[in-house]
């Protein structure tokens, strides 16, 4: 990793699709023990997966990891905090909703 040039790693993964009354949800399992960091991104490659109402469904694929560059990184931990507040909304209002 350099500190502007970014790069890519294939990996092997495994992703995890929830369709459940319980839980929907998705995950996707580095297979080699690879780990995401701040400003990195990750595209799983194949054909799309759908889980039939109340199953889960697990594929073997592959995920291309782009690396951010150094200076990408820094100003993602530098400014990610601010860009989590946007996403909080607090309200200390004193009305009663109806």
């Amino acid at each position: 990793m350099g500190f502007l040039t970014r790069t890519r790693e294939r990996v092997p993964c495994t992703v995890e699709i929830s369709h459940r009354f319980e839980e929907l949800s998705a995950h996707v399992r580095f297979d080699d023990g690879s780990v995401v960091w701040p400003g990195d991104e990750v595209q799983v490659l194949g054909e799309e997966i759908m889980a039939p109402f109340g199953e889960v469904v697990r594929e073997e694929r592959v995920a291309v990891i782009t690396r951010a560059s150094g200076l990408e990184r820094l100003w993602t931990r530098m400014t990610g905090d601010f860009e989590f507040m946007e996403l909080c909304e607090f309200s200390f209002s004193e009305e009663v909703l109806s």
